[in-house]
């Protein structure tokens, strides 16, 4: 039996004993595992090597992926060595991490984003269909206006003033996606209402040529992000 069809019967397994949710039984099952793997690689002495985790930090601190994951960037990266990631594609570690690790949806790009980066074998921001960089902001509006602030064109370009782009789709209150004018890039924003009068909105700007380019954006959507907060909610901070 495959490593991942046991891994899946222990967790029916679970669920049967405890009747637990599929994902809580799963989260169980793979922290069992992982501590299994970390007293065998004790027991034959082959304890991890020192990881520098500066470049994985930059993605999210080490409290953070623990409270989202449940482990921590160490204990990823220990995994992932002892089943020889430094020598696998991406997809396969994003395949590995989700179906075998249990790793959430959301959190798995970023997993294994710091494990290449740290490990040397993907540059800053570097995607397989070129560089992407992330920024966010948290402004005291309601989640209709913040969505609205980045898909109507006019009010768009009242906070956008150092670049253009447009709407290729959308859905209210979501998610929008946009064709950046200029060098065929393309930049997607999620929203996430926080309350009645409170909303975020998750930029990502994708598919930019190279590394300067990268950190050129991420500067310039920080700025932005304020720029817009300022214009919606003048004279408010926001999160």
């Amino acid at each position: 039996m495959t490593t991942q069809k046991l891994f899946k019967r222990r967790v029916r397994e679970r669920m049967t004993k405890t009747r637990e949710r599929y994902a809580a039984a799963r989260s169980h099952v793979a922290a069992k595992r992982d501590e299994t793997e970390a007293a065998d690689a004790a027991n034959a002495g082959n304890e991890p090597a020192q990881i520098d985790l500066g470049p994985a930090l930059e993605l999210a601190s080490d409290d953070k992926i623990v409270a989202a994951t449940g482990r921590g960037w160490t204990t990823w990266f220990a995994l992932l060595d002892r089943w020889g990631g430094r020598e696998r594609q991406r997809t396969d570690i994003v395949a590995y991490l989700k179906n075998d690790l249990g790793s959430p949806p959301w959190w798995t790009q970023a997993i294994a984003t710091g494990y290449q980066r740290t490990r040397g074998t993907r540059a800053k921001h570097q995607q397989a269909d070129g560089f992407t960089i992330y920024a966010s902001k948290t402004i005291r509006v309601p989640v209709d206006t913040l969505f609205e602030a980045f898909v109507d064109d006019e009010s768009r370009r009242r906070w956008l003033t150092d670049g253009a782009m447009s709407n290729r789709s959308s859905q209210r209150g979501k998610v929008a996606r946009f064709d950046w004018a200029g060098d065929g890039s393309r930049v997607m924003v999620t929203f996430d209402a926080k309350g009645a009068d409170r909303s975020t909105a998750y930029v990502a700007h994708e598919r930019l040529p190279d590394a300067a380019a990268g950190e050129a954006a991420k500067v310039a959507w920080k700025a932005r992000l304020g720029v817009l907060a300022t214009h919606l909610a003048p004279g408010v901070t926001g999160g």
